[in-house]
């Protein structure tokens, strides 16, 4: 049994939201406010469970953040509970990609009065807001940057489509952040089973190839705007103030996780990632 009352307090939403555009974005919004995208676990030689008990229990109980695979688990058994219609998709990450990415990050589709729209609590690049599922529409993120969804590109593949963003590279991990309107992921309708998600799972935090086993990331987005902590590099947009730094000190490093993205790990565990001068990774 889905534990709304708890999710609700992890994610500071104390009044049950409306069963519409504006209840699912205000869901999402507070999601990614409260809870970080992180990819710490895989660093650290850790199995991700994506059941839906092993997700509550690592991102509402234990505060701990996640990625997609289990920031979007987290997000489908909510809309459940707060009575909406959803599903999940996989989808293709292009950003910085050199060939067709394979399917690795997870998204919802959910029915609200017979309308399609598509929520993301789990993508790590930037803030992506709740949006129509329609040609040619925009939506825009806190920070200012606006998305679009077309089906009017060969990467969005057969029937599929691309969502594009234009904002500034400060509200980004660093990734795709190009001048005008750059690809973020493109996706399809096709129906997907939980063992499609353990498949994009697996290769997520097992693939040699795979972001997540080679770069240590943490991101989280602010009212207006967007942190990221990406292996000992630092950056922070809020408002119009941009604060970038690279931490060397592991000291540092674990109290910057704590501070500005809510995770605690001991010290041994920072070391175990192996970021600094003499530590090692398991």
């Amino acid at each position: 049994m889905f534990d709304l009352d708890a999710y609700s307090a992890r994610i500071d939403l104390p009044a049950r939201p409306t069963r519409d555009a504006a209840g699912l974005a205000r869901i999402q919004h507070a999601h990614r406010l409260a809870i970080p995208f992180e990819n710490l676990d895989v660093r650290l030689g850790r199995r991700i469970a994506i059941d839906s008990a092993a997700v509550a229990a690592k991102l509402v109980t234990a505060r701990r953040g996640g990625y997609c695979f289990e920031q979007n688990r987290l997000l489908l058994d909510a809309l459940a509970a707060f009575g909406f219609t959803a599903r999940p998709l996989l989808a293709r990450v292009w950003l910085s990609a050199a060939e067709v990415p394979p399917l690795t990050h997870t998204l919802s589709l959910v029915m609200i009065d017979g309308q399609q729209w598509i929520a993301d609590a789990g993508f790590g690049g930037s803030y992506a807001p709740v949006m129509p599922l329609a040609e040619g529409a925009e939506g825009e993120a806190p920070d200012g940057a606006r998305f679009r969804l077309t089906q009017d590109d060969e990467r969005a593949g057969e029937g599929g489509w691309l969502l594009l963003r234009d904002g500034d590279a400060a509200t980004t991990d660093g990734r795709g952040a190009g001048a005008g309107w750059q690809p973020q992921y493109s996706f399809t309708l096709v129906e997907v089973h939980d063992s499609d998600l353990a498949m994009g799972n697996h290769w997520s935090m097992t693939a040699p190839s795979s972001r997540f086993t080679n770069v240590t990331v943490a991101s989280i987005i602010l009212p207006r705007g967007f942190a990221t902590l990406t292996d000992r590099n630092y950056r922070r947009r809020a408002a119009e103030t941009i604060a970038e730094a690279e931490i060397t000190d592991p000291r540092v490093y674990r109290m910057r996780l704590s501070m500005m993205f809510g995770v605690d790990l001991s010290a041994a565990e920072v070391e175990a990632l192996g970021l600094f001068d003499g530590a090692t990774r398991p």
